[in-house]
């Protein structure tokens, strides 16, 4: 059985090892052991404090296969982004020319900086072994997250985003970067989005405050703006069933779209329900797959049935139970794992049907 909980100190070798499979453009994970031991430490502050409001806490969980005891999968969300290091991306804006003594009429995409001072929540850092894509597992890694968030909203900025990765090769090479980036910082991707999480002052001191006109760009750049990495699909498609939609900005270092939905809109947070647990049960429910959350800080989730009793309990298995640390008359916070009906068609090309690119 897998199961969700706050990373520790004895997850960093394995977090180390994780980081090492995830290849390049997972800002969030990168390849140093140092900088992922300061990540657990803030992470382990985060829940300790649990502030009443966002402040950029950094909440980051692991997965944990129960039977081998070995971590399989990482995720995160940042209560709040901002503050003295501010949250940039290109906002990308439409603009029309004419001419009628030519009797042309031109649409022209531009990208214009965006820094963002104050908000909003941000999920990132999800990335799941090989071995372990298979049974929901990525499902409950990606899900698991809205229903702590779920049980402690005011830890959370109202709007929660995610930038998803972008088109870089197995070699860092960015096209979009290589068009654009390059040219002002003189460093190459890896080490640019590398940087872009020890210190962001080099952007503000680098980055181009003007509008960049996209059909001044190569071919080659225009096509991956608003693009997904191929392994980051399944995480969009997820990501658009729970309600995500892209925003109209993409990431400045390899253009990948930025998604977002108000946190009680997020279809995991808006179904899910709370209940007390009145029965430990031995023998198999007749249920749904839900995802299912302790809720206490200490928190725990895993997939597992749900039986919902006349008087608004609900029984859960005693694997379930054990996995969650649950005993009778505690509290649990549950939702599907997956979306009761087909959600409206949102295919990846509408994700950006407004820019005009990419997908």
């Amino acid at each position: 059985m897998m199961v969700m909980r706050p990373i520790a100190m004895k997850d960093l070798d394995r977090l180390v090892e994780l980081a090492g499979m995830t290849g390049f453009g997972l800002t969030t994970l990168p390849k140093d052991p140092e900088f992922l031991r300061k990540r657990i430490q803030e992470s382990e502050h985060a829940f300790e404090k649990m502030a009443d409001k966002p402040g950029g806490e950094a909440y980051l969980f692991v997965m944990e296969d129960l039977t081998s005891g070995k971590v399989v999968g990482t995720c995160g969300v940042v209560s709040k982004v901002g503050g003295f290091e501010p949250f940039y991306a290109y906002r990308i804006e439409t603009s029309v020319h004419e001419s009628r003594m030519l009797n042309v009429r031109k649409e022209v995409q531009t990208l214009h900086l965006v820094r963002e001072h104050n908000g909003p929540c941000e999920i990132g850092s999800l990335f799941l072994a090989p071995e372990a894509r298979r049974d929901g597992n990525g499902r409950l890694l990606s899900l698991s997250r809205f229903i702590f968030m779920a049980e402690h909203l005011r830890f959370f900025d109202p709007v929660v985003i995610a930038e998803m990765r972008g088109v870089v090769n197995e070699q860092g090479r960015s096209p979009f970067w290589d068009a654009l980036g390059r040219h002002f910082f003189e460093i190459d991707f890896p080490k640019a989005d590398y940087l872009s999480m020890v210190n962001k002052r080099f952007i503000a001191d680098l980055m181009p405050t003007h509008p960049i006109y996209i059909p001044l760009l190569p071919v080659e750049a225009q096509e991956v703006i608003g693009k997904v990495h191929e392994q980051t699909r399944p995480a969009l498609r997820i990501l658009l069933s729970e309600g995500f939609r892209y925003n109209g900005m993409v990431d400045i270092f390899e253009a990948g779209p930025v998604v977002s939905c108000a946190v009680t809109e997020v279809r995991t947070v808006k179904q899910s329900r709370a209940a007390v647990v009145s029965r430990v049960i031995n023998e198999k429910i007749d249920s749904p797959v839900y995802i299912i959350g302790n809720a206490r800080i200490d928190f725990r989730a895993c997939q597992g049935n749900v039986a919902e009793l006349p008087d608004g309990s609900v029984g859960i298995n005693r694997l379930e139970a054990l996995a969650l640390s649950v005993r009778v008359g505690d509290r649990v916070r549950y939702a599907t794992l997956r979306p009761p009906e087909p959600p409206e068609s949102a295919p990846e090309a509408a994700l950006i049907q407004d820019v005009g690119y990419g997908i």
